[in-house]
């Protein structure tokens, strides 16, 4: 399988091209940037991309090193890079925002979809054998179906402020429900791992599109409605009377400068319908991790077993490209 994907990113990612072909690219979409931020999804999504706009629409792509904020701020100074992808407005925050707000750049898409996914979970073994946990009211009602422990995320961690505060609110410890402190995110991880190959309970926090979740069957819990107020004070530290509320999905965007969407009308309509669905992202990361596999390796993976996805995002011209390439 390795002396497979080698083989092929070297083919498909890594592939030369003739004089001719580089000048139909100069004078089709020319030179372009698309910001690399530095976590697994993001460089598999830019890999993606990267192939895509190359071999479909005959572009000259750089990968620039970055993450949000150094992402945010260079295209605020320099106007680029062009193309900000797997960009977590959350994180991106007000100075993302304002670039939005004077024009300067224009969201496209969710390139996740529904987004980044936080919440309490438990395996799905557990949730089909008792469906009543899969809401918060079952779970507090029956805890020594779930194993009497409540997973929570490492201190420091942001995830962690809300997280006791939801504890405060819901009085998991009343319930009969022990708190469990991770130290790390590899052990949060693990004690995942560890359950559901054992067929034990298990419920907490944790996200996706994450390995663990594509990795590992699970149900996310049901806290009930998101309540913007009630989340507000869930995430201040110390909140007197918190209230439950369901955690918000994160917004993951794809975005470009206003300028790129001019001069780029064709690669731009391409970026507006690039989405992987939350879930089969976990998946290929899991993958990527099942096979030892680089980020352009992971995207050959992604480009030769899911041709029916990627091709709906292409124009007809790039279409019929990249069928012909694959094909070969």
């Amino acid at each position: 399988m390795k002396a497979y994907l080698h083989a092929a990113a070297a083919a498909l990612l890594i592939a030369p091209v003739s004089m001719a072909e580089a000048k139909a690219q100069d004078s089709t979409c020319g030179e372009i940037s698309i910001a690399q931020m530095g976590w697994t999804s993001a460089e598999v999504i830019t890999e993606v991309a990267k192939f895509l706009l190359e071999q479909g629409y005959g572009c000259k792509v750089t990968l620039v090193a970055s993450d949000t904020i150094a992402a945010i701020t260079s295209v605020t100074e320099n106007g680029r890079p062009e193309i900000v992808t797997d960009l977590w407005l959350n994180s991106a925050g007000d100075p993302y925002r304002k670039l939005e707000e004077s024009g300067r750049m224009v969201r496209l898409a969710s390139v996740l979809d529904p987004g980044g996914v936080e919440g309490l979970w438990i395996p799905t073994s557990l949730a089909e054998a008792n469906p009543e946990l899969t809401t918060i009211d079952g779970i507090l009602k029956n805890p020594e179906l779930v194993g009497g422990v409540f997973n929570t995320c490492p201190d420091g961690w942001g995830c962690r402020v809300v997280l006791d505060n939801l504890v405060k609110a819901l009085d998991f410890e009343g319930h009969g429900l022990k708190i469990f402190s991770h130290g790390s995110g590899e052990t949060l991880a693990s004690s995942i791992g560890t359950a559901v190959e054992s067929s034990q309970p298990w419920f907490g926090y944790y996200w996706t599109p994450t390995v663990v979740m594509g990795k590992y069957p699970m149900t996310r819990v049901s806290l009930g409605e998101h309540d913007e107020a009630a989340f507000a004070d869930l995430q201040e530290p110390g909140t007197v009377n918190p209230q439950s509320s369901e955690f918000p999905v994160a917004p993951v965007l794809t975005s470009v400068t206003a300028e790129f969407t001019k001069s780029h009308p064709a690669e731009t309509e391409f970026l507006r319908h690039m989405s992987f669905p939350t879930d089969a992202m976990s998946e290929l990361l899991a993958w990527k991790e099942q096979q030892g596999a680089s980020a352009q390796e992971t995207a050959v993976h992604f480009l030769t077993s899911r041709p029916d996805q990627w091709s709906s995002w292409l124009n007809d011209d790039a279409r019929q490209k990249l069928s012909a390439l694959i094909a070969n």
